[in-house]
Formats: C-alpha cells, structure tokens, sequence
C-alpha cells in the first residue's frame, strides 16, 4: 500500500546492472508515484541506464468500467505490458 521507505540502495544497484532497460509498471497514475520516485532516485545519484521507461495511467479523468477491460484500454494489462516492453527492448 506505500512505496516508503523506497529501497533507493536496492533500486539503485539493480539499475546499474549492465546499463539495462528501467520499466517501473504501476496501477497509479504516472503522477507522483512510484515511477517518479525511481526517476528522481536515479536522477540524485549516478546511475544512469539505458533507458528509463514508465507504464502507468494518465494524469487525467478516467473511464469507470470492468478492471480488465479498463487496464487494457489503459495499456496497464499484462499483455499490453508486455507488448510495450518489448518494442522498447528492440529499439
């Protein structure tokens, strides 16, 4: 239910692992969440990876509906995801 503490040691280390893709996935929006967090944690230090990604809902007003039917029009289903993973991996 918290992403504090943030583990920033772990996040950091597991970041600078052979300049690797960064995906931080959320049910929340891309907002204030964990995915900024991530970001500014890499930002303060020295690691920087290959690329930083983030997958979360909008910072806008959003549909009411069935959860699968919503996290698939919001790309944050498990096949949207790894959809999205992928492309970014064969950039």
């Amino acid at each position: 239910p918290t992403i504090k503490p943030l583990d920033e040691a772990t996040i950091l280390a597991e970041c600078a692992r052979q300049r690797r893709l960064v995906v931080v996935a959320e049910n929340h929006t891309v907002i204030g969440g964990l995915g900024e967090a991530v970001a500014a944690s890499l930002m303060r230090s020295a690691v920087r990876p290959a690329a930083f990604r983030q997958i979360g809902l909008p910072d806008a007003f959003l549909e009411a509906g069935a959860l699968p039917t919503l996290h698939d029009m919001y790309g944050i289903s498990t096949t949207k995801i790894v959809t999205r993973i992928k492309e970014w991996l064969d950039e």
